[in-house]
């Protein structure tokens, strides 16, 4: 998992300095950022004049020592205290203002990145999400947006501040005086030579502590669904979890440590320097003054302007970096945006109004496609562009509205693709599928669907509400509404005994519900929906006789006058099927009633033969 991990997240770990500043990507992140223009130009603009307010105490304390104490003058040095006072007191409420305006910014910024994203993912096909890690999603969604807001306000703020501090600040020396500001500029790189390298090993930690972060959430997010806790416990493998994820942990930890100890460096160079320069300025500037070349609160002024000079002169000069850095966060959510969607509505697409549930497929080949074509894999070596094997050949069937298709064969035959390719989950490598004589290619994604039902042999259900479950396929369904498609999926009496009725939280997946429960609560959602066709995969092949006979009961009331295509592992459960196409290897080899097709022996007499013990006669 390591392994795909890393290739999944483009192992960019060595330092982006080398890299090229990619105009698109600049222009991509302005378009997301553009709707709040003004107030990013108002976010710099008190930036602008902190940044420069900041020079003001120093200049004010040189003038109470010149021009003050110096001269006696008691009126000056409390009219320039007030003014120190003053100047505090407005760079607080700018400092209000500047983390108002970045915060409406940032905030605003996560917001639209996560709901582009969000609704991107979410429209994509069922391949993308057969080949792409959960916790891949979730971290691109997270982590990386808020990387990228904090490249708008963070970086992009950091750098205008430092720009115009160091610009202001050298200037204001150079004309304090310029003998000294030359002695200051000298020291300057005995700090940003060795700052830049500690830089860049910060930042290469830092890309490490994602891709570290974004493997841990991967893991956790794998072992803390229900499915994955029962799969641990079953097998009996706590202990190597916890020591498998020990192993993780300790990386990012070790990484923490690493980069916390670069970080104290950084701040210990940047005192050190600052010191010396101070020093120096004391020094020098102190033995001018005994020399009469300078006024002492000069001197002053001067020093606390050095200790405001090398940050920003040492931060500027790995802007570029910071910028790349800040950039890669942008890059991976545009590496998801960019992921294209196998399955889109075609231009002129037309709705599927009043649908009667015909059903063709002509001639029908299907290849899944390769992980490489559907997923978020940005150069995994696995599951790449190889040849995948087909999986249906030339497949011809129909189903006429309101009757019964059932589908028939071994594992692997082809079975759930063929319902698959009626819902558009995938689309036909050859072929036509056809919904009421329309190309589904032809029709909207969300009204095709609409009007198919499906029923799994292990419904999904929502960590919500009995009725939130329920209302999923129709928000607008009454509470009148909702018993009456329990009661005829006979499932009402079970939603009733439950603490809170129809407001009672089914559990992650319905765990809090039998098998047969989930089954007949996922028959009444499909009722609910009122479809014209539904679709039935094994809805019975995992029950016992009790919960099969309700099931059963429940889906002779929701197949009533309407197509139905049934996948069928127990054969008594399609003998009055009108039709039943049996498949092998993604072939159809026999097709007939069930009484015709045990007469012409086969495949299907083999398999009722087969699973004769288990079924009723």
């Amino acid at each position: 998992m390591r392994m795909g991990h890393h290739h999944m997240f483009r192992n960019d770990e060595a330092a982006v300095a080398d890299k090229h500043l990619d105009r698109s990507v600049l222009r991509r992140a302005w378009g997301f950022a553009s709707t709040y223009r003004w107030m990013i130009v108002g976010f710099l603009s008190v930036v602008i004049v902190m940044s420069l307010l900041a020079l003001v105490p120093p200049i004010l304390f040189g003038k109470i020592l010149d021009d003050g104490i110096a001269k006696s003058d008691r009126g000056l040095v409390t009219t320039l205290s007030i003014l120190v006072v003053a100047a505090a007191v407005l760079d607080a409420s700018l400092s209000l203002v500047e983390r108002y305006l970045s915060s409406r910014v940032g905030e605003g910024l996560i917001h639209d990145l996560r709901v582009e994203l969000y609704d991107h993912v979410q429209r994509m096909p069922l391949a993308f999400f057969t080949h792409t890690q959960t916790g891949t999603l979730i971290s691109r969604l997270n982590n990386d947006v808020i990387g990228a807001q904090r490249a708008v306000t963070g970086t992009l703020g950091q750098v205008v501040s430092n720009v115009v501090v160091a610009t202001s600040t050298i200037i204001t020396m150079l004309i304090i005086d310029w003998r000294l500001t030359g002695l200051v500029l000298l020291l300057l790189p005995l700090f940003i030579i060795p700052a830049k390298r500690v830089g860049r090993v910060q930042q290469r930690l830092t890309r490490m502590q994602m891709d570290e972060n974004a493997a841990m959430n991967n893991v956790m997010t794998e072992r803390f669904g229900v499915s994955g806790a029962q799969l641990v416990k079953l097998f009996g493998r706590p202990d190597e979890e916890a020591a498998a994820f020990e192993i993780r942990a300790a990386t990012v930890r070790d990484l923490g440590i690493r980069s916390a100890i670069y970080a104290r460096t950084f701040l210990l160079a940047l005192g050190i320097v600052s010191a010396i320069g101070t020093a120096v300025v004391y020094w020098v500037g102190g033995l001018m003054a005994i020399s009469g070349s300078i006024q002492t609160g000069t001197l002053v002024t001067f020093a606390l302007l050095v200790s405001r000079i090398y940050q920003p002169l040492t931060a500027l000069t790995s802007a570029r970096v910071d910028v790349m850095t800040a950039l890669v966060s942008f890059e991976r959510v545009f590496d998801v945006l960019d992921t294209p969607r196998a399955i889109a509505d075609r231009p002129g697409a037309i709705d599927l109004i009043d649908p009667v549930g015909s059903v063709r497929f002509d001639a029908v080949d299907f290849t899944y496609p390769p992980a490489d074509e559907s997923a978020l894999m940005l150069g995994h070596p696995e599951g790449g562009a190889g040849e995948m094997a087909p999986v249906l050949h030339q497949v011809s069937l129909a189903v006429e509205p309101g009757s019964m298709l059932a589908l028939v064969g071994p594992s692997g035959a082809g079975k759930s693709t063929v319902v698959s390719l009626v819902a558009r989950l995938y689309d036909a490598t050859q072929g036509t599928v056809t919904v009421d004589g329309d190309d589904v290619r032809d029709l909207t994604q969300d009204t095709l669907r609409q009007a198919i039902g499906f029923v799994s042999q292990d419904p999904h259900l929502f960590h919500d509400t009995v009725a939130a479950n329920l209302r999923y396929g129709r928000p607008e369904a009454t509470e009148a509404d909702l018993i009456a498609a329990c009661e005829a999926a006979r499932v009402h009496h079970v939603i009733a005994a439950l603490p809170n009725g129809y407001d009672t939280i089914v559990g992650e997946r319905g765990y809090r519900l039998s098998g047969g429960e989930k089954q007949r609560l996922a028959i009444a959602r499909t009722l609910l929906k009122n479809p014209a066709i539904v679709v039935l995969d094994e809805a019975t092949s995992h029950l016992d006789a009790e919960n099969e006979h309700l099931v059963q009961e429940a889906l002779d009331v929701a197949l009533d006058g309407r197509t139905s295509i049934v996948i069928a592992h127990r054969l008594s459960t399609i003998r009055t099927a009108d039709e039943i196409v049996v498949l092998d290897e993604g072939r159809v080899v026999q097709r007939g009633t069930h009484t015709e097709l045990l007469d012409a022996g086969g495949l299907y007499a083999e398999l009722h033969a087969t699973l004769a013990g288990s079924v009723t006669s």
